[in-house]
C-alpha cells in the first residue's frame, strides 16, 4: 500500500516541534511547518476545475509568506494540476510533493497547529494519510504559555478551552479513524523518545531509524531557528502540578483547570493534583475566577467558529490574541 502524507497536530505549544523534527531526520519523510493551507484555502475559491478559480486560488497560495520554504515552480503546479482531478487536496500536495522531491524523499507531511478539526476532510481526500496528534498536560502547557509571554496576557480560560476543544477532538477522531490517528502524549515522547519514536513509526508504516532520536539530519527551519533548537536539544522535566516547574501559575488557576477539563485529563492519565486553598481563595476562585475564566472561554469558542467560517480574515495566531 502506498503511503500517505502525515500531519503533526494538536494545541500549541504541546511538543509538535520536537516530533516534527524527529520525523524529518527520517530518510524518507520530508516535513515542512504551518503552511496553513487546509485553514486559509481549502474550498475558498470555489470550484478549481473553473481556470480563473484555480488561477486566484495559485496566486494568492503563492503570495502566502508561509508557502516559500516550499520553494514552489508555478509553470509545474500549472502543468501538474491540469493532468488530474481538479480539487485542493491534489492541489496541496503538489506543493508538498515538489518539495519533498527536491529533498530526495518519498513521503511528505506537515506539522499544523489545530490540523486536527481537518481530520475529516484530510482522511477523505487522502486516504491512506496519517495525523498524529500531540497532547500534553494543560497545567504544563499553561506554565510554558506564561513563560513565554506577559502574565497579564494569558489568562487561564481561554488557554484552558483551547486544550480541552483539542483533546475532544482527539477522542472524536481517534474513534472515528482508529487506523489512521495516533495521540501522542508529550511526557511519553520526553520520557522514552526511542520507544515512543518506534511505536510512531509503526503507525506510519515506517523503519525505525536511530537519527529520529538524535534528530540527525532533521530539517530545521522556523521564524525563529532556536525554537527548533530548542525543542530538540532541552526537553523539559516534567513536574508534578504545584511544584516550582509550574512558575508563575497560581493554585487557583490550577484549581480551575482541573475542574474545567478534569474529565479529559484523567482520560489521558493526568492526575488531579492535591491544591489547599485557603477559604478567601475558594471564594475568590468561586465568585470571581470561575465566572471570569468561563467567560472567557466562551469567547474563544465564538470566535474559534468565525475562524472556521472566515479564516482569511481571522487567523488562529489572531484567534489567540484576542482571548489573551
Amino acid at each position: 500500500m502506498e503511503h500517505g502524507p502525515i500531519f503533526v497536530g494538536g494545541a500549541d505549544r504541546s511538543g509538535k516541534t520536537l516530533m516534527r523534527l524527529s520525523l524529518s531526520a527520517h530518510p524518507d519523510i520530508a516535513m515542512t511547518r504551518r503552511t496553513y493551507m487546509w485553514t486559509y484555502f481549502y474550498g475558498r475559491y470555489g470550484d478549481l476545475s473553473q481556470r480563473e478559480n484555480f488561477n486566484r486560488c495559485l496566486a494568492a497560495m503563492l503570495q502566502h509568506a508561509p508557502m516559500q520554504v516550499l520553494q514552489p515552480h508555478p509553470d509545474r503546479i500549472r502543468r501538474e494540476f491540469g493532468q488530474g482531478e481538479p480539487t485542493y487536496a491534489r492541489l496541496f500536495a503538489l506543493f508538498h510533493g515538489h518539495y519533498a522531491q527536491r529533498l530526495g524523499k518519498p513521503r511528505w507531511g506537515e506539522q499544523v497547529g489545530a490540523i486536527e478539526g481537518y481530520a475529516d476532510q484530510i482522511l477523505a481526500a487522502y486516504p491512506n494519510a496519517r495525523l498524529i496528534h500531540m497532547i500534553r498536560d494543560p497545567r504544563e502547557r499553561f506554565s510554558k504559555i506564561r513563560s513565554s509571554a506577559r502574565a497579564d496576557k494569558s489568562p487561564v480560560g481561554s488557554a484552558a478551552a483551547r486544550w480541552r476543544h483539542s483533546v475532544r477532538l482527539a477522542r472524536a477522531n481517534l474513534r472515528r479513524y482508529p487506523d489512521c490517528y495516533l495521540v501522542v502524549r508529550y511526557e511519553s515522547l520526553i520520557a522514552d523518545r526511542e520507544a515512543t519514536l518506534r511505536e510512531v513509526c509503526d503507525f506510519l508504516g515506517e523503519e525505525f531509524v536511530p537519527g529520529m532520536v538524535t534528530l540527525e539530519n532533521a530539517m530545521r527551519f522556523s521564524d525563529d531557528p532556536r525554537l527548533d533548537r530548542a525543542a530538540a536539544d532541552a526537553p523539559e522535566s516534567i513536574g508534578a502540578p504545584g511544584e516550582a516547574s509550574l512558575g508563575s501559575v497560581s493554585r487557583r488557576e490550577l484549581a480551575f483547570m482541573q475542574g474545567y477539563a478534569g474529565q479529559e485529563m484523567l482520560a489521558y492519565g493526568y492526575t488531579m493534583g492535591s491544591l489547599r486553598l485557603s477559604l478567601k481563595d475558594r471564594l475568590v476562585l468561586a465568585l470571581v475566577d470561575w465566572p471570569t475564566n468561563m467567560a472567557r472561554a466562551a469567547v474563544w469558542h465564538a470566535l474559534e467558529t468565525l475562524h472556521a467560517s472566515f479564516p482569511a480574515q481571522i487567523t488562529r495566531k489572531q484567534l489567540i490574541a484576542k482571548t489573551r
